[in-house]
């Protein structure tokens, strides 16, 4: 079976998520966005499947916790991080008005305590985001419902959520760097680092 790869040299990275000059804004949207946006989850969920394939060395590295993040695991982390993006792609799927809620939770899944489920998962999401992201709209507007802890509704649109969804992934991409750390395992430096950080590192060095 044949696994997607990047590179994990900051400067790969910062390419990657680096925008295209030639982008041609039609409607709002264009297929360059969409393009540029689909590379960016599939960089960062790849990085993930590397992490599987070549850092974690058993199952049960996915389930130690934390002594700085109290309740965190890696397996968690994976799935969570996730789930944002398969939650995304249903509410692209379903049928309109479009809505989206993140406080869904599917928990206990083989992702937390399994390096091949976890890795199946991580492969299957990359697939979907290629095949889905592309019959969508990105400008069109569904209606997000989140707990904060109250109850409210937003407006917001598919393109908006799909960044989140990245931002999001990144974010606890870092605390899976911090767990990492207490397991001995040394990551790649472009690892749980915001597109913007890695954007500005590569123009400084330029």
């Amino acid at each position: 079976m044949v696994h997607p790869t990047i590179e994990t040299s900051a400067s790969s990275a910062t390419s990657s998520f680096m925008p295209s000059s030639s982008t041609e804004y039609v409607d709002g949207s264009s297929q360059e966005i969409v393009r540029e946006q689909i590379g960016v989850a599939r960089t960062i969920l790849t990085q993930a499947v590397e992490l599987l394939d070549k850092h974690l060395m058993s199952d049960e590295q996915l389930t130690v916790h934390s002594k700085y993040l109290p309740g965190s695991t890696i397996g968690k982390h994976l799935r969570h991080a996730r789930d944002h993006y398969t939650l995304l792609l249903d509410c692209i799927q379903s049928a309109p008005p479009r809505v989206l809620s993140y406080d869904t939770r599917i928990r206990n899944t083989p992702m937390e305590t399994s390096r091949e489920g976890a890795r199946t998962a991580l492969l299957e999401t990359i697939k979907r985001l290629e095949e889905v992201v592309p019959t969508a709209k990105f400008e069109e507007e569904i209606t997000l419902h989140a707990i904060t802890p109250h109850m409210h509704s937003f407006q917001t649109t598919i393109g908006r959520e799909l960044w989140f969804a990245s931002l999001h992934c990144v974010h606890h991409w870092s605390m899976v760097r911090v767990i990492s750390g207490e397991l001995g395992i040394q990551l790649a430096e472009d690892f749980g680092f915001a597109p913007s950080t890695l954007v500005y590192q590569g123009e400084s060095k330029q």
